[in-house]
């Protein structure tokens, strides 16, 4: 059975606005990393290995980009459209 998010006691409730910004930098600066491993991987050749690793660092990049747009959106940035969307 789903509950309602809302009316959970597990929720603690807002997040300051420094919290958010440091987690953004945080998921910034991870995301930056995933896009430096990708590179350095570069146009070798695909390998099984080298492709195990493409992938993971792709899906972790693009799973950063996720949070990164959605914690722009919380803090109120206006290029921003909701991350849902």
């Amino acid at each position: 059975m789903l509950s309602d998010h809302q009316d959970s006691e597990h929720f603690m409730g807002v997040r300051s606005e420094d919290e958010l910004l440091d987690m953004l930098d945080r998921a910034e600066r991870r995301q930056n990393n995933m896009l430096a491993h990708l590179s350095m991987i570069g146009n070798r050749k695909a390998t099984p290995a080298i492709r195990k690793k493409r992938i993971y660092y792709m899906r972790n990049y693009k799973a950063l980009e996720g949070v990164v747009k959605t914690l722009r959106w919380a803090l109120g940035d206006m290029n921003v459209e909701h991350p849902l969307e």
